[in-house]
Protein backbone atom coordinates (compact mmCIF):
# COMPACT_ATOMS: atom_id res chain seq x y z
CA UNK A 1 0.00 0.00 0.00
CA UNK A 2 3.09 2.77 0.86
CA UNK A 3 4.42 1.96 -2.80
CA UNK A 4 0.99 2.50 -4.35
CA UNK A 5 0.77 5.69 -2.74
CA UNK A 6 4.13 7.07 -3.11
CA UNK A 7 3.88 6.04 -6.99
CA UNK A 8 0.22 8.32 -6.94
CA UNK A 9 2.43 10.89 -5.41
CA UNK A 10 5.29 10.85 -8.22
CA UNK A 11 2.51 10.95 -10.71
CA UNK A 12 0.72 13.69 -9.76
CA UNK A 13 3.58 15.88 -8.82
CA UNK A 14 6.13 14.32 -11.57
CA UNK A 15 5.70 17.92 -13.14
CA UNK A 16 4.55 17.14 -16.14
CA UNK A 17 1.51 18.89 -18.07
CA UNK A 18 2.18 21.86 -16.22
CA UNK A 19 1.20 25.38 -17.38
CA UNK A 20 3.11 28.45 -16.43
CA UNK A 21 0.16 30.99 -16.45
CA UNK A 22 2.24 33.99 -15.22
CA UNK A 23 5.59 34.54 -14.10
CA UNK A 24 7.63 37.33 -12.40
CA UNK A 25 10.98 36.25 -13.87
CA UNK A 26 13.23 39.23 -14.56
CA UNK A 27 14.20 36.84 -17.68
CA UNK A 28 12.49 38.29 -20.98
CA UNK A 29 13.03 37.64 -24.94
CA UNK A 30 14.07 41.36 -25.20
CA UNK A 31 16.83 42.41 -23.51
CA UNK A 32 15.50 45.01 -20.14
CA UNK A 33 17.06 46.63 -17.86
CA UNK A 34 15.30 46.09 -14.25
CA UNK A 35 13.28 48.80 -14.19
CA UNK A 36 11.80 48.29 -17.72
CA UNK A 37 11.32 44.89 -15.87
CA UNK A 38 9.62 46.43 -12.40
CA UNK A 39 7.11 48.69 -14.76
CA UNK A 40 5.98 45.99 -17.18
CA UNK A 41 5.78 43.03 -14.69
CA UNK A 42 3.88 44.61 -11.74
CA UNK A 43 1.45 46.93 -13.83
CA UNK A 44 -1.69 44.32 -14.16
CA UNK A 45 -1.45 43.68 -10.26
CA UNK A 46 -3.08 46.06 -7.89
CA UNK A 47 -3.08 45.89 -4.41
CA UNK A 48 -6.59 45.95 -2.22
CA UNK A 49 -6.14 46.13 1.06
CA UNK A 50 -8.03 47.22 4.28
CA UNK A 51 -8.35 50.40 3.33
CA UNK A 52 -11.58 49.48 1.55
CA UNK A 53 -13.29 48.70 4.65
CA UNK A 54 -11.15 51.96 6.95
CA UNK A 55 -8.65 49.71 7.76
CA UNK A 56 -4.64 51.14 7.96
CA UNK A 57 -2.80 48.03 6.99
CA UNK A 58 -0.52 48.65 3.63
CA UNK A 59 1.34 46.13 1.27
CA UNK A 60 2.98 46.54 -2.20
CA UNK A 61 4.10 44.10 -4.87
CA UNK A 62 7.44 44.59 -6.54
CA UNK A 63 10.30 42.80 -8.33
CA UNK A 64 12.77 42.35 -6.12
CA UNK A 65 16.89 42.83 -7.71
CA UNK A 66 16.96 38.72 -8.73
CA UNK A 67 13.46 39.17 -10.69
CA UNK A 68 11.03 37.29 -7.94
CA UNK A 69 7.60 39.39 -7.25
CA UNK A 70 7.44 40.26 -3.59
CA UNK A 71 4.35 41.08 -2.14
CA UNK A 72 4.81 42.38 0.98
CA UNK A 73 3.78 44.91 3.92
CA UNK A 74 2.39 45.53 7.40
CA UNK A 75 -1.46 44.68 8.52
CA UNK A 76 -2.89 46.77 11.59
CA UNK A 77 -5.95 45.75 13.06
CA UNK A 78 -7.15 48.98 13.94
CA UNK A 79 -10.60 50.42 12.34
CA UNK A 80 -11.42 46.50 11.88
CA UNK A 81 -8.84 45.92 9.15
CA UNK A 82 -6.74 43.12 9.14
CA UNK A 83 -5.61 42.38 5.73
CA UNK A 84 -3.59 42.89 3.01
CA UNK A 85 -4.19 41.63 -0.71
CA UNK A 86 -2.72 41.70 -4.79
CA UNK A 87 -5.07 40.82 -7.51
CA UNK A 88 -4.56 40.27 -11.23
CA UNK A 89 -7.00 40.22 -13.58
CA UNK A 90 -6.90 37.60 -16.43
CA UNK A 91 -7.96 35.14 -18.28
CA UNK A 92 -7.32 31.44 -18.22
CA UNK A 93 -9.14 28.16 -20.18
CA UNK A 94 -9.53 25.40 -17.94
CA UNK A 95 -10.00 21.37 -19.23
CA UNK A 96 -11.28 18.55 -16.93
CA UNK A 97 -7.48 17.32 -16.76
CA UNK A 98 -6.07 20.38 -14.63
CA UNK A 99 -6.38 19.43 -11.20
CA UNK A 100 -4.05 22.16 -9.52
CA UNK A 101 -2.41 25.37 -9.06
CA UNK A 102 1.07 25.54 -8.42
CA UNK A 103 2.69 28.14 -6.59
CA UNK A 104 7.11 28.27 -7.10
CA UNK A 105 7.34 30.72 -4.12
CA UNK A 106 9.09 31.68 -0.84
CA UNK A 107 7.20 32.97 2.22
CA UNK A 108 8.05 33.98 5.82
CA UNK A 109 6.14 30.91 7.79
CA UNK A 110 3.52 32.56 7.95
CA UNK A 111 -0.40 31.61 6.24
CA UNK A 112 -1.55 32.88 3.10
CA UNK A 113 -4.12 32.50 1.00
CA UNK A 114 -4.90 31.75 -3.03
CA UNK A 115 -7.84 33.34 -4.35
CA UNK A 116 -9.89 32.79 -7.58
CA UNK A 117 -12.65 34.21 -9.12
CA UNK A 118 -14.51 32.23 -12.50
CA UNK A 119 -15.88 35.73 -12.75
CA UNK A 120 -15.03 38.93 -12.37
CA UNK A 121 -18.12 40.29 -11.57
CA UNK A 122 -18.93 37.88 -9.51
CA UNK A 123 -18.99 39.01 -5.39
CA UNK A 124 -17.22 35.89 -3.87
CA UNK A 125 -13.80 34.80 -4.05
CA UNK A 126 -12.15 30.94 -4.08
CA UNK A 127 -10.07 30.48 -1.27
CA UNK A 128 -7.32 27.91 -0.80
CA UNK A 129 -4.95 28.73 2.05
CA UNK A 130 -1.64 27.71 2.37
CA UNK A 131 1.65 27.71 5.17
CA UNK A 132 5.09 28.87 3.90
CA UNK A 133 7.60 27.46 5.05
CA UNK A 134 10.40 30.33 5.01
CA UNK A 135 12.04 28.49 2.03
CA UNK A 136 11.81 28.21 -1.28
CA UNK A 137 8.57 25.75 -2.36
CA UNK A 138 6.20 24.20 -5.06
CA UNK A 139 2.55 23.81 -3.58
CA UNK A 140 -0.13 22.45 -5.04
CA UNK A 141 -3.37 23.32 -4.29
CA UNK A 142 -6.21 21.47 -6.02
CA UNK A 143 -8.85 23.90 -7.77
CA UNK A 144 -11.71 21.37 -6.73
CA UNK A 145 -10.60 22.50 -2.58
CA UNK A 146 -11.24 25.88 -3.56
CA UNK A 147 -13.80 27.01 -1.71
CA UNK A 148 -16.35 30.09 -1.79
CA UNK A 149 -15.89 33.26 0.48
CA UNK A 150 -17.21 36.72 0.62
CA UNK A 151 -15.59 39.22 3.12
CA UNK A 152 -13.90 36.33 5.33
CA UNK A 153 -17.13 34.06 5.45
CA UNK A 154 -17.24 30.76 3.91
CA UNK A 155 -20.57 30.58 1.97
CA UNK A 156 -22.77 27.55 1.42
CA UNK A 157 -22.41 27.24 -2.47
CA UNK A 158 -20.11 24.92 -4.31
CA UNK A 159 -16.67 25.18 -4.27
CA UNK A 160 -14.42 26.13 -7.66
CA UNK A 161 -16.14 24.36 -10.49
CA UNK A 162 -15.39 27.47 -13.48
CA UNK A 163 -13.86 26.12 -16.81
CA UNK A 164 -12.10 29.70 -16.38
CA UNK A 165 -10.37 31.86 -13.98
CA UNK A 166 -10.39 35.60 -14.89
CA UNK A 167 -8.70 36.47 -11.40
CA UNK A 168 -6.29 35.40 -9.42
CA UNK A 169 -4.17 36.41 -6.07
CA UNK A 170 -2.79 36.76 -2.92
CA UNK A 171 -4.01 37.43 0.42
CA UNK A 172 -2.71 37.38 4.26
CA UNK A 173 -5.39 37.84 7.27
CA UNK A 174 -4.09 36.09 10.15
CA UNK A 175 -6.04 38.11 12.61
CA UNK A 176 -3.20 39.42 14.15
CA UNK A 177 -1.08 42.90 13.75
CA UNK A 178 2.40 41.53 11.90
CA UNK A 179 4.70 42.59 8.76
CA UNK A 180 4.80 39.80 5.99
CA UNK A 181 6.79 39.14 2.91
CA UNK A 182 6.25 36.52 0.17
CA UNK A 183 8.38 35.83 -2.73
CA UNK A 184 6.34 34.51 -5.47
CA UNK A 185 8.41 32.82 -9.12
CA UNK A 186 5.75 31.71 -11.31
CA UNK A 187 2.12 30.49 -10.94
CA UNK A 188 1.14 27.29 -13.24
CA UNK A 189 -1.65 25.19 -13.49
CA UNK A 190 -1.35 21.31 -13.94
Amino acid sequence: MKIILILLALSLFSGKNIKEIYSFSGKSSNETTSQDIKQVKTKPWRVVNDGVMGGISTSSITINELGYGKFSGNISLENNGGFASIQLDTLISLDKNQKFIVLRLKGDGKSYEFRLKGKISQSESYVHKFETSGDWETIYLEINKFYPQFRGRKLNIPNFDFRQIEQMGFLIANKRKETFELLVDWISIQ
